[in-house]
């Protein structure tokens, strides 16, 4: 059934409506954002250092305070997409992004090559994952787990795409090059796509559940919604610093880079398969027991890493589930505000509720390594990850009563 506009009208959603091509088109630029304002730069960073002779430390610093500025814009982002919709923001941070890409290529010095990264912090605020998930959450809710679930598996192919793509435009152009022809290339795609794709009238928020009382502001404040914030932030802080040094733990163990490099990959595979596995997952669990079980997960698998010296397919095999807990809390952290809170003020909230986890992600790589030398090696890193994953476990047992009154 379509509406006078052309969009598909949802079942049991009144009179929301879901545009046809938001979902094809979210999925091609989480692909391109991701690829482009991420994942290019790691791939890049070594001949930027070489090439301008800027220390690693401070061109990765400026990355990861692209991060940090993510984390707190999104606060501000989720709201604006509660009141107007995806649409003009999203296509705002795309424009932005190019801008911000353009700027680091033409950087003469550490300083502009930074304030680049600073907006394209911003970018990344209103075009990732976060405005996504609650554009098709409001779209697509009550059936909002499938299209969270197909937008997550295309972003993790955004590695995959663009990893190889910006390596093979670095062996035959500079790194001010490459990045020009990601810029163009970033504002092709996702320009037109939000502005076009996600022109559809934006449904008035629905009411919230019986069970909660009182706005936004009344659920941010309250206890259930920062113990869940302080579990899915350790949680995050340990799986990004467990993704950072598998690699060098893996070495310290005598493998070799390729065999370290392999396992991180089939990590990255795991990721997406565990993705496809969370609407079966969601289904037979409640919230609660779901995020305690999943983090516990993350914790399990870390801790196995640490205590496991080999052989190097099973090595290969714990990475493999560690990535599938990891694209399983991907969906967990998209879908936690719905699951207790309702649609009302997903926005607003999910900015909330990511915004410490995003800066834990931003610090989890700096922190790692500088703990690994003083704690005596990866192994004992590890250990202390997969302690910090059990505290946030215990944490998120901890809300159960309050989360889910009528239980």
């Amino acid at each position: 059934m379509t509406d006078l506009h052309g969009s598909a009208v949802a079942t049991g959603t009144g009179d929301r409506s879901r545009p046809r091509a938001a979902l094809p088109a979210l999925c091609a630029t989480q692909i391109t954002s991701w690829g482009i304002v991420y994942y290019a730069f790691p791939v890049l960073n070594p001949q930027i250092n070489k090439a301008t002779g800027w220390p690693v430390g401070a061109t990765t610093a400026a990355f990861s305070t692209a991060l940090l500025v993510s984390a707190v814009t999104g606060i501000r982002v989720g709201r604006i997409i509660d009141r107007r919709g995806p649409r003009a923001v999203m296509t705002a941070g795309s424009v932005l992004g190019v801008l911000s890409i353009l700027i680091v290529a033409a950087a003469p010095n550490l300083a502009i090559f930074t304030v680049g990264w600073l907006f394209a912090g911003m970018s990344m605020a209103a075009t990732f994952y976060q405005p996504a998930f609650a554009a098709l959450t409001r779209w697509w809710a009550p059936d909002h787990i499938r299209a969270l679930t197909v937008v997550t598996l295309a972003g993790g192919l955004a590695s995959t795409v663009f990893a190889p793509v910006t390596a093979a435009l670095a062996a035959h152009l500079s790194w001010r090059a490459t990045y020009a022809v990601l810029a163009v290339v970033l504002a092709a795609v996702t320009i037109p796509a939000h502005s076009l794709a996600l022109n559809a009238p934006w449904p008035p928020a629905p009411q919230a559940p019986a069970h909660v009382t009182g706005g936004a502001d009344t659920v941010a404040r309250s206890r259930p919604f920062w113990l869940l914030a302080a579990a899915l932030t350790l949680s995050a802080f340990s799986i990004y610093a467990v993704v950072v040094a598998l690699v060098p733990l893996l070495l310290e163990r005598g493998f070799t880079t390729s065999q370290a490099a392999w396992a991180l990959g089939l990590g990255g595979a795991g990721q997406t398969l565990g993705r496809t596995l969370y609407a079966t997952l969601a289904r037979r669990t409640r919230p609660t027991a779901r995020t305690v079980t999943l983090i516990g997960l993350g914790g399990l698998t870390t801790a196995a890493l640490a205590l496991v010296p080999g052989p190097y397919a099973l090595l290969v095999t714990l990475s493999v589930a560690a990535g599938m807990v990891r694209g399983n809390i991907t969906l967990l952290q998209a879908t936690a505000i719905t699951d207790r809170w309702g649609t009302t003020h997903y926005g607003r909230l999910s900015g909330l509720l990511a915004a410490p986890a995003t800066a834990a992600s931003a610090l989890a790589p700096f922190a790692g390594a500088a703990l690994s030398a003083p704690l005596g090696g990866y192994p004992q890193l590890f250990a202390l990850l997969a302690g910090l994953s059990s505290l946030a476990s215990l944490i998120a047992l901890g809300t159960a009563k309050r989360l889910q009154p009528d239980h």
